[in-house]
């Protein structure tokens, strides 16, 4: 099976009256259209992507209104200096080309400031063309038996097939969505989607000599990561 890379890519977006009003509900001061620069960001879809993993539909809804207000940094840096942009809208659209295929597109804007206008030259040449989103989901369901990978450990393995069918892990219910980054190209080749999940891998990550589950200090390891990160 051919895993899609979710290699997200910019595009370009039309500015209207009521795409005007939806920046203005996240800016402190009215912004005319001409201070402003929008693209769109086709950020994660729900195919089977290189992780062997993929988001269900329920699940890029729900990170549809999460991803409304939330900041666009370069290179997954959380710092204000590495914020460029913001996402005021969002929503869930078909993949052209790909049979049941759904997208997540997030609408974003940047102001026209002196600082900001490499980046707008880079965006608009194509040199920053791809992104990657950081979010998190409620639960990692196994697709052989259920399992979810968050609290359960299960024996099944990603990529693995199991009487003909292929086990890749279901990432289901948004619980936050952090942020969206642009990626420079080829700095970061690998870049996709930043997933959050937690819990064990497979049988290879459960400690030696204990019980599957017996050891849950995964799951507080991976919160405190999470916690500080969020901060």
């Amino acid at each position: 099976m051919d895993q899609i890379m979710k290699q997200a890519r910019l595009m370009k977006a039309a500015l209207d009256e009521g795409e005007l009003a939806l920046i203005n509900a996240q800016a402190l001061r009215p912004l005319t259209a001409e201070e402003v620069f929008c693209f769109r960001l086709a950020a994660c879809n729900n195919r089977v992507d290189r992780d062997i993993e993929r988001f269900t539909e329920a699940t890029l809804e729900g990170f549809a209104s999460l991803f409304v207000g939330r900041p666009v940094l370069l290179d997954h840096k959380w710092s204000a200096d590495s914020q460029t942009a913001r996402v005021y809208a969002a929503s869930v659209e078909p993949m052209p080309g790909v049979e049941d295929g759904e997208q997540l597109v997030l609408r974003c804007y940047m102001p026209r400031l002196q600082g900001n206008g490499d980046t707008i030259a880079a965006i608009e040449a194509g040199l920053l063309r791809e992104c990657s989103v950081g979010v998190l989901t409620e639960r990692a369901i196994c697709s052989i038996c259920g399992a979810d990978r968050r609290t359960t450990w299960c024996e099944h393995v990603k990529g693995a097939e199991y009487d003909g069918k292929l086990c890749y892990i279901e990432l289901d219910g948004a619980e936050d969505a952090y942020e969206v980054s642009l990626l420079p190209v080829p700095a970061q080749p690998a870049a996709g989607v930043v997933k959050r999940y937690g819990g064990p891998d497979g049988p290879d990550s459960d400690p030696a000599g204990k019980e599957p589950g017996a050891d849950m200090a995964w799951q507080d390891e991976a919160l405190l990561e999470l916690e500080k990160m969020r901060f």
